[in-house]
């Protein structure tokens, strides 16, 4: 078994809806964030008490989540993401759209490995066994 919640991160492009967007998957973030920008076309709604979190170096508020399918290495995963006005940029400048955090990629077992910049579905789950 591996261990999701060791710190890591690691960046990839993600597909919604036919666009690309840049994610960073970031084991060290409990829940998932996307951009104003990158939710513009998903459908959202607000929540009762908007909610207040660090990320990127500054205090954010989001009071609106979307639900969404993403497509990751050509494996559909549903997330549900706080908006959030920006989540920063990577090394290079690139800006950050999708903040993936650990709750999303252990339910979807995505691993992360830093050393390789890549990430691991190997374990993604086919099908769900609930009882």
């Amino acid at each position: 078994m591996y261990d999701t919640f060791a710190m890591g991160r690691v960046y990839a492009e993600v597909r919604e809806n036919g666009r690309g967007l840049w994610a960073l998957f970031d084991t060290g973030s409990k829940n998932t964030y996307i951009t104003q920008a990158g939710a513009a076309k998903i459908p959202q709604r607000v929540i009762p008490e908007p909610r207040r979190v660090g990320l990127g170096g500054r205090i954010r508020t989001s009071d609106r989540i979307c639900d969404f399918t993403a497509y990751i290495q050509e494996k559909s995963v549903d997330i549900q993401a706080f908006v959030t006005d920006e989540l920063g940029t990577d090394e290079s400048g690139r800006p950050i759209e999708i903040l993936f955090g650990a709750l999303a990629m252990q339910q979807w077992h995505i691993r992360v490995i830093p050393d390789e910049e890549r990430l691991d579905l190997t374990h993604y789950p086919e099908e769900f066994i609930e009882y």
